[in-house]
């Protein structure tokens, strides 16, 4: 569900001469939305107003609602629209009449049926504009006890919201809450039952989801007025988390995805694949990002992967060739994504609050192994702010200095617990807890 000073310095020509995802769109909504979970090519930041440094539940909180169910899928935000994914248990049961159906329920899954449900919240009030349940059924699959049912965030072209909530599907809404189409993809079989949470890309014309699973995994490209399939590519892979990216490379839109066994990049018109390489390590979550011309790829499950690309020299297998321009294979991220910010790579070694800071144009360490107030244990990824980076777990939220020397300015506490990302717009920042939505902003 993005940059500072390096964001305004290549600005011009991100919008016009590389464009990717947000072609149709003016510089300046970059300001005032959050179309996307990662925002602007996944990098996680934004060169937003000045968010407040300080906060607690009695300090600069905006505003403050309680949310229905379970999900940790980041908001996004639309003019004064703020979109959410949560699953809300019903009182509806469900009789398990064998035991392959009892045993596959996971020990925090129960046998009530479930209504999934995108929510508009007034991002200026949190007042309540609509709700819309766009399906209600008992969750076949199981998931993690730190997961839920509503982990894929949603996004829009500023028309359209598209929901998706994995194995229950791809919804179309409009900006009222009314449901234009529905895709159904089928029913995912997630390593461990770890739950889902991959999240579709729109280009254009075009929204894209990447089903990687146990079974038959698929690169899927749909019409986004119809939800018909534009192509499909088939793809050998295992379970993935990543989000695909759509960057523009020489006036040609590429579809990259991140996995366990390649890293891909599919013609966006066509579905044939334009370049290849090995892939990451087991496990892959963190989102594959974009500035200025270079790809960068993590993962940290098992291993450490790290990996920047130059675009417009990637074709073919470019496995051992120099459009790899560097690679770090130490201090990965597991769950959480990193934050590409004026020209450099922020990231936190596995799950852990231990946070390492490159400098994306050559891989160079700038700082490691820096250390986070009061977080031992983290499944959000950070968001970048100017100068500034906000990491939230569990009742916590550190405020970390960007730039070259790493400087704590804050630790804020909250009465929740946070696994959906933190998202920024102009002087407002927005955390999504278990079970409270904050708008945090300086009265």
């Amino acid at each position: 569900m993005r940059q500072s000073s390096f964001f305004l310095s290549i600005c011009y020509c991100l919008f016009l001469n590389l464009s990717g995802a947000y072609a149709q769109l003016k510089p300046s909504d970059f300001n005032s939305n959050w179309p996307e979970w990662r925002g602007l090519y996944n990098s996680g930041a934004v060169n937003g107003g000045n968010t407040p440094v300080e906060f607690s539940e009695t300090k600069n909180v905006k505003w403050k609602i309680e949310i229905a169910g379970k999900g940790h899928a980041t908001p996004i935000i639309w003019g004064d629209q703020m979109i959410i994914q949560t699953a809300v248990p019903t009182d509806k049961k469900v009789e398990k009449t064998d035991a392959g159906q009892a045993s596959q329920m996971a020990p925090n899954q129960t046998d009530l049926v479930h209504q999934f449900t995108v929510v508009s919240v007034d991002k200026n009030s949190g007042k309540i504009n609509w709700k819309t349940v766009v399906k209600e059924e008992l969750p076949e699959e199981r998931t993690h006890e730190l997961s839920s049912w509503a982990s894929n965030s949603p996004c829009t072209d500023g028309e359209n919201i598209y929901a998706y909530f994995g194995s229950r599907g791809l919804f179309c809404l409009d900006m009222k809450g009314n449901v234009k189409w529905e895709r159904d993809f089928g029913q995912m079989e997630i390593v461990a039952s770890f739950g889902e949470g991959s999240s579709p890309a729109v280009y254009k014309d075009k929204i894209f989801v990447q089903w990687d699973h146990q079974q038959k995994s698929y690169l899927y490209a749909l019409d986004k007025k119809t939800g018909k399939e534009a192509w499909t590519a088939e793809r050998e892979e295992i379970t993935s988390w990543a989000t695909p990216l759509i960057v523009e490379v020489n006036g040609k839109a590429q579809v990259i995805t991140s996995a366990t066994n390649k890293v891909r990049s599919y013609d966006a018109e066509t579905g044939q694949v334009i370049w290849e390489c090995t892939g990451m390590t087991r496990n892959v979550i963190p989102n594959p990002m974009y500035a200025d011309g270079i790809l960068y790829l993590m993962s940290g499950f098992r291993g450490n992967a790290i990996k920047a690309v130059d675009l417009a020299n990637a074709k073919g297998d470019i496995t051992g060739t120099a459009a790899i321009l560097w690679e770090y294979n130490q201090d990965a991220p597991y769950t959480p994504s990193p934050i590409l910010m004026d020209g450099k790579l922020y990231f936190l070694k596995g799950n852990s609050g231990i946070m390492t800071c490159l400098n994306a144009k050559d891989g160079k360490v700038i700082y490691s192994n820096q250390k986070l107030d009061g977080i031992t244990n983290i499944f959000s990824s950070p968001t970048g702010n100017r100068d500034k980076i906000y990491v939230a777990a569990t009742n916590v939220v550190n405020v970390v200095k960007a730039g070259p020397e790493f400087s704590i300015l804050a630790k804020n506490t909250l009465d929740d617990t946070f696994e959906a990302s933190p998202i920024i717009v102009g002087n407002d920042l927005f955390l999504r807890g278990a079970k409270y939505l904050y708008c945090i902003s300086e009265k």
